[in-house]
């Protein structure tokens, strides 16, 4: 398996080392290993921003744009796998607790709720590690 994957994408907009690129939807999506996870291969267009020292890049430019296959399955693990494991914890362990089906409920939705403003205080680090780097 490669440990890279990438997707072809035109310039949108560039600011300094960040680069904004549009993917647009291709028949090669369908015959891609990882295409039932990428989240490109189920629209018909996506903005990715891209890192890169290259100056001679411009707007409207064609370019490839790649990230690792461990950074797709950390984006993965971080949006569904700890979420679920998180959700089924704690739904447990509020049953185990004597706690009624409504409350079980309340705290899942809660600590899943907790789960998403913790990510989101720490989505600039994220962004570091998990990041699309133009080839």
């Amino acid at each position: 398996m490669s440990d890279k994957i990438t997707h072809t994408g035109i310039i949108d907009t560039i600011n300094g080392r960040h680069v904004r690129v549009r993917i647009v939807q291709q028949a090669a999506c369908a015959s891609c290993k990882v295409a039932s996870h990428c989240n490109a291969s189920d629209m018909k267009e996506k903005m990715v921003d891209a890192v890169t020292d290259s100056t001679n890049l411009s707007v409207g430019q064609q370019v490839v744009v790649s990230t690792s296959s461990v950074a797709v399955k950390q984006a993965l693990l971080l949006a569904f796998g700890w979420p679920l494991l998180l959700l089924l914890c704690i739904l447990a362990a509020s049953r185990l607790c004597g706690c009624s089906e409504g409350l079980s409920a309340i705290l899942t939705i809660g600590g899943l709720a907790l789960y998403y403003i913790i990510m989101c205080f720490f989505r600039n680090r994220i962004a570091h590690s998990i990041s699309f780097k133009i080839e």
